[in-house]
Protein backbone atom coordinates (compact mmCIF):
# COMPACT_ATOMS: atom_id res chain seq x y z
CA UNK A 1 0.00 0.00 0.00
CA UNK A 2 1.73 3.74 -1.52
CA UNK A 3 1.47 6.36 0.71
CA UNK A 4 -1.36 8.13 -0.98
CA UNK A 5 -3.87 4.44 -0.46
CA UNK A 6 -2.78 4.84 3.53
CA UNK A 7 -3.68 8.23 3.60
CA UNK A 8 -7.24 7.91 1.93
CA UNK A 9 -7.75 4.99 3.90
CA UNK A 10 -7.16 6.93 7.09
CA UNK A 11 -9.37 9.63 5.92
CA UNK A 12 -12.00 6.96 5.53
CA UNK A 13 -12.04 5.44 8.71
CA UNK A 14 -11.84 8.84 10.38
CA UNK A 15 -15.37 10.16 8.86
CA UNK A 16 -17.11 6.99 9.41
CA UNK A 17 -19.74 7.54 12.44
CA UNK A 18 -19.29 6.38 15.68
CA UNK A 19 -20.77 3.01 16.23
CA UNK A 20 -23.73 3.47 18.59
CA UNK A 21 -24.45 1.78 22.23
CA UNK A 22 -26.43 -1.15 22.30
CA UNK A 23 -30.29 -0.39 22.23
CA UNK A 24 -31.93 -0.08 25.91
CA UNK A 25 -32.57 -3.71 25.86
CA UNK A 26 -29.56 -4.32 26.38
CA UNK A 27 -28.37 -1.50 28.40
CA UNK A 28 -27.63 -1.57 32.19
CA UNK A 29 -26.53 0.14 35.17
CA UNK A 30 -28.46 3.61 35.98
CA UNK A 31 -30.00 4.20 32.27
CA UNK A 32 -31.98 1.05 32.43
CA UNK A 33 -33.33 1.13 35.87
CA UNK A 34 -34.98 4.54 34.78
CA UNK A 35 -36.86 2.94 32.12
CA UNK A 36 -40.52 1.89 33.09
CA UNK A 37 -41.54 -1.56 31.70
CA UNK A 38 -43.73 0.94 29.35
CA UNK A 39 -40.24 1.79 27.60
CA UNK A 40 -38.69 -1.49 27.48
CA UNK A 41 -41.93 -3.03 25.64
CA UNK A 42 -42.27 -0.09 23.26
CA UNK A 43 -38.54 -0.71 22.85
CA UNK A 44 -38.84 -4.17 21.95
CA UNK A 45 -41.50 -3.88 19.56
CA UNK A 46 -39.26 -1.24 17.65
CA UNK A 47 -36.93 -4.06 17.70
CA UNK A 48 -38.65 -6.53 16.21
CA UNK A 49 -38.56 -9.37 20.17
CA UNK A 50 -40.45 -12.69 20.10
CA UNK A 51 -43.66 -12.89 21.02
CA UNK A 52 -42.76 -14.58 24.41
CA UNK A 53 -40.85 -11.74 24.82
CA UNK A 54 -43.43 -9.33 24.33
CA UNK A 55 -45.53 -11.09 26.54
CA UNK A 56 -43.65 -11.14 29.36
CA UNK A 57 -42.63 -7.66 28.88
CA UNK A 58 -46.29 -7.02 29.21
CA UNK A 59 -46.82 -8.59 32.44
CA UNK A 60 -44.39 -6.62 33.83
CA UNK A 61 -45.90 -3.79 32.21
CA UNK A 62 -49.64 -4.80 33.87
CA UNK A 63 -48.01 -5.32 37.23
CA UNK A 64 -46.04 -1.95 37.47
CA UNK A 65 -49.12 -0.62 36.73
CA UNK A 66 -51.18 -1.79 39.20
CA UNK A 67 -48.82 -1.51 41.89
CA UNK A 68 -48.57 2.49 40.74
CA UNK A 69 -52.02 2.64 40.96
CA UNK A 70 -52.13 1.34 44.62
CA UNK A 71 -49.56 3.29 45.75
CA UNK A 72 -51.48 6.34 44.37
CA UNK A 73 -54.58 5.25 45.99
CA UNK A 74 -53.40 5.25 49.18
CA UNK A 75 -51.68 8.26 49.08
CA UNK A 76 -55.18 10.28 48.27
CA UNK A 77 -56.79 7.96 50.67
CA UNK A 78 -54.42 9.06 53.36
CA UNK A 79 -54.79 12.79 52.22
CA UNK A 80 -58.32 12.35 52.00
CA UNK A 81 -58.61 10.87 55.69
CA UNK A 82 -56.46 13.75 56.95
CA UNK A 83 -59.61 16.33 55.57
CA UNK A 84 -61.41 18.00 58.85
CA UNK A 85 -64.78 15.91 57.63
CA UNK A 86 -67.83 15.85 60.55
CA UNK A 87 -71.02 13.70 60.02
CA UNK A 88 -73.98 15.75 61.75
CA UNK A 89 -76.22 12.95 63.57
CA UNK A 90 -79.69 14.87 62.07
CA UNK A 91 -82.19 11.84 61.86
CA UNK A 92 -83.62 11.34 65.74
CA UNK A 93 -85.57 8.32 66.75
CA UNK A 94 -87.06 7.50 70.02
CA UNK A 95 -89.10 4.05 70.99
CA UNK A 96 -90.62 2.82 74.12
CA UNK A 97 -89.12 -0.79 75.51
CA UNK A 98 -90.93 -3.62 76.43
CA UNK A 99 -90.64 -2.59 80.12
CA UNK A 100 -91.64 0.66 79.49
CA UNK A 101 -88.47 2.65 79.19
CA UNK A 102 -87.85 5.14 76.74
CA UNK A 103 -84.68 5.30 74.48
CA UNK A 104 -83.92 7.90 72.19
CA UNK A 105 -81.02 8.93 69.96
CA UNK A 106 -79.96 10.07 66.94
CA UNK A 107 -77.65 8.83 63.95
CA UNK A 108 -76.65 10.17 60.63
CA UNK A 109 -78.75 8.98 57.72
CA UNK A 110 -77.56 8.48 54.03
CA UNK A 111 -77.66 12.27 53.34
CA UNK A 112 -75.85 13.40 56.10
CA UNK A 113 -73.22 10.76 55.34
CA UNK A 114 -72.78 11.75 51.55
CA UNK A 115 -72.56 15.24 52.09
CA UNK A 116 -70.15 14.82 54.11
CA UNK A 117 -67.49 12.55 52.36
CA UNK A 118 -67.92 12.46 48.89
CA UNK A 119 -67.00 16.42 48.45
CA UNK A 120 -63.81 15.27 50.46
CA UNK A 121 -63.54 11.88 48.57
CA UNK A 122 -63.27 13.76 44.81
CA UNK A 123 -60.81 16.51 46.38
CA UNK A 124 -58.11 13.75 46.28
CA UNK A 125 -59.54 12.08 42.95
CA UNK A 126 -61.50 9.10 44.53
CA UNK A 127 -65.09 8.56 43.50
CA UNK A 128 -67.79 5.75 44.86
CA UNK A 129 -70.48 3.84 43.55
CA UNK A 130 -72.64 1.04 45.09
CA UNK A 131 -73.57 -2.45 43.61
CA UNK A 132 -76.93 -4.26 45.27
CA UNK A 133 -78.48 -7.20 44.66
CA UNK A 134 -81.11 -9.46 45.85
CA UNK A 135 -80.54 -13.69 46.36
CA UNK A 136 -81.75 -15.92 49.18
CA UNK A 137 -84.22 -13.30 50.67
CA UNK A 138 -81.33 -11.05 51.12
CA UNK A 139 -80.21 -7.25 50.02
CA UNK A 140 -76.85 -7.38 49.27
CA UNK A 141 -74.78 -4.20 49.02
CA UNK A 142 -71.52 -3.31 48.13
CA UNK A 143 -69.82 0.07 48.07
CA UNK A 144 -66.93 0.57 45.56
CA UNK A 145 -64.57 3.28 45.97
CA UNK A 146 -62.32 4.18 42.99
CA UNK A 147 -59.22 5.92 42.49
CA UNK A 148 -58.56 8.23 39.08
CA UNK A 149 -55.67 5.61 38.42
CA UNK A 150 -57.32 2.89 38.20
CA UNK A 151 -57.24 1.13 41.65
CA UNK A 152 -60.50 -0.09 43.92
CA UNK A 153 -61.63 -1.16 46.85
CA UNK A 154 -64.69 -2.52 47.95
CA UNK A 155 -67.02 -3.69 51.10
CA UNK A 156 -69.83 -5.66 51.14
CA UNK A 157 -72.97 -6.44 53.69
CA UNK A 158 -76.18 -7.43 53.66
CA UNK A 159 -79.32 -8.16 55.55
CA UNK A 160 -82.79 -9.30 55.25
CA UNK A 161 -85.75 -6.70 54.28
CA UNK A 162 -86.71 -4.32 57.03
CA UNK A 163 -90.28 -5.50 58.03
CA UNK A 164 -90.77 -3.34 61.03
CA UNK A 165 -93.42 -1.02 61.38
CA UNK A 166 -96.30 -0.93 58.62
CA UNK A 167 -93.75 -0.98 55.36
CA UNK A 168 -94.84 -2.54 52.27
CA UNK A 169 -92.30 -4.84 50.59
CA UNK A 170 -90.97 -1.93 48.21
CA UNK A 171 -90.27 -0.06 51.78
CA UNK A 172 -88.76 -2.78 53.37
CA UNK A 173 -86.37 -3.02 50.46
CA UNK A 174 -85.63 0.48 49.93
CA UNK A 175 -84.97 0.92 53.88
CA UNK A 176 -82.61 -1.54 53.73
CA UNK A 177 -80.97 -0.70 51.06
CA UNK A 178 -80.39 3.00 52.29
CA UNK A 179 -79.02 1.12 55.47
CA UNK A 180 -76.43 -0.79 53.76
CA UNK A 181 -75.55 1.75 51.68
CA UNK A 182 -74.77 4.20 54.89
CA UNK A 183 -72.81 1.76 56.37
CA UNK A 184 -70.79 0.55 53.66
CA UNK A 185 -69.75 3.81 52.30
CA UNK A 186 -68.50 4.54 56.15
CA UNK A 187 -66.87 1.17 56.15
CA UNK A 188 -64.60 1.33 52.97
CA UNK A 189 -63.69 5.04 53.82
CA UNK A 190 -62.86 4.43 57.26
CA UNK A 191 -65.13 6.83 57.95
CA UNK A 192 -67.35 6.96 61.43
CA UNK A 193 -70.11 9.11 63.01
CA UNK A 194 -69.47 10.32 66.34
CA UNK A 195 -70.41 7.94 69.21
CA UNK A 196 -71.20 5.39 65.87
CA UNK A 197 -75.12 4.22 66.77
CA UNK A 198 -76.58 0.91 65.87
CA UNK A 199 -80.00 2.68 64.90
CA UNK A 200 -81.87 1.94 67.48
CA UNK A 201 -80.37 -1.49 68.79
CA UNK A 202 -77.96 0.56 71.88
CA UNK A 203 -79.44 0.88 75.76
CA UNK A 204 -77.87 4.23 75.16
CA UNK A 205 -79.30 7.63 73.48
CA UNK A 206 -76.34 7.41 70.87
CA UNK A 207 -75.70 11.10 71.59
CA UNK A 208 -72.37 12.50 70.28
CA UNK A 209 -70.21 16.02 70.06
CA UNK A 210 -72.54 18.42 67.99
CA UNK A 211 -75.24 16.26 67.71
CA UNK A 212 -79.09 17.46 68.48
CA UNK A 213 -80.48 15.60 71.98
CA UNK A 214 -82.42 12.87 72.18
CA UNK A 215 -86.23 13.86 72.00
CA UNK A 216 -87.95 14.06 75.06
CA UNK A 217 -90.56 10.68 75.75
CA UNK A 218 -93.80 10.73 74.59
CA UNK A 219 -96.59 11.84 77.39
CA UNK A 220 -97.71 9.56 79.51
CA UNK A 221 -100.99 7.94 78.22
CA UNK A 222 -103.63 9.17 80.52
CA UNK A 223 -105.23 7.10 83.44
CA UNK A 224 -108.18 4.44 82.01
CA UNK A 225 -111.62 4.78 83.78
CA UNK A 226 -111.14 2.98 86.82
CA UNK A 227 -113.58 -0.59 87.77
CA UNK A 228 -115.00 1.31 90.64
CA UNK A 229 -116.09 3.96 89.27
CA UNK A 230 -117.99 2.31 86.27
CA UNK A 231 -119.53 -0.30 88.88
CA UNK A 232 -120.91 2.47 90.57
CA UNK A 233 -122.42 4.53 87.90
CA UNK A 234 -123.42 1.25 86.02
CA UNK A 235 -126.74 1.34 87.51
CA UNK A 236 -127.78 4.56 86.51
CA UNK A 237 -126.02 4.78 83.04
CA UNK A 238 -128.16 1.77 82.66
CA UNK A 239 -131.16 3.34 83.64
CA UNK A 240 -131.26 6.26 81.31
CA UNK A 241 -130.00 3.87 78.31
CA UNK A 242 -132.98 1.87 78.86
CA UNK A 243 -135.29 5.06 79.30
CA UNK A 244 -134.04 6.23 76.08
CA UNK A 245 -132.61 9.40 77.55
CA UNK A 246 -128.76 8.89 76.53
CA UNK A 247 -127.34 6.03 74.19
CA UNK A 248 -124.05 4.08 75.19
CA UNK A 249 -122.05 6.09 72.80
CA UNK A 250 -122.64 9.24 74.07
CA UNK A 251 -122.42 8.16 77.70
CA UNK A 252 -118.87 6.36 76.15
CA UNK A 253 -118.23 9.95 74.41
CA UNK A 254 -118.83 12.06 78.18
CA UNK A 255 -117.03 10.28 80.17
CA UNK A 256 -113.72 10.09 77.50
CA UNK A 257 -113.88 13.82 77.30
CA UNK A 258 -113.50 14.49 81.21
CA UNK A 259 -110.29 12.81 80.42
CA UNK A 260 -110.49 8.93 81.48
CA UNK A 261 -111.04 6.90 78.58
CA UNK A 262 -113.40 3.36 78.88
CA UNK A 263 -111.41 0.43 78.26
CA UNK A 264 -112.78 -2.03 75.47
CA UNK A 265 -114.86 -3.53 77.94
CA UNK A 266 -116.65 -1.20 79.80
CA UNK A 267 -117.00 0.01 76.42
CA UNK A 268 -118.95 -3.43 75.37
CA UNK A 269 -121.29 -3.63 78.50
CA UNK A 270 -122.46 -0.51 77.58
CA UNK A 271 -123.47 -1.33 74.25
CA UNK A 272 -124.88 -4.42 75.69
CA UNK A 273 -127.27 -2.57 77.65
CA UNK A 274 -130.60 -1.13 75.21
CA UNK A 275 -133.38 0.71 75.24
CA UNK A 276 -136.52 -0.90 76.20
CA UNK A 277 -139.80 -1.08 74.09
Amino acid sequence: MNAATTEEHLQLVEAAPAPTRPPALQQTGAVAAQQTPRDLLALAVHQGAAVETLERLWALHVQFEDREAKKACVESMAAFKAEPITIFKRKQVGYETRDGDWVGYSHAELSDVTEAVVPAMAKHGLSHRWDVVQQNGRIVVTCIVTHKAGHSMQVTMDAAPDNSGKKNAIQQTASTVTYLQRYTLLAVTGMSTSGMDDDGNSAGNGEGAGNPPAPPPPPAAPEAYSAEQFTKNLPDWTSWIEDGRRTPDALIKVVETRGKPMTEEQKAQLRRITKKA
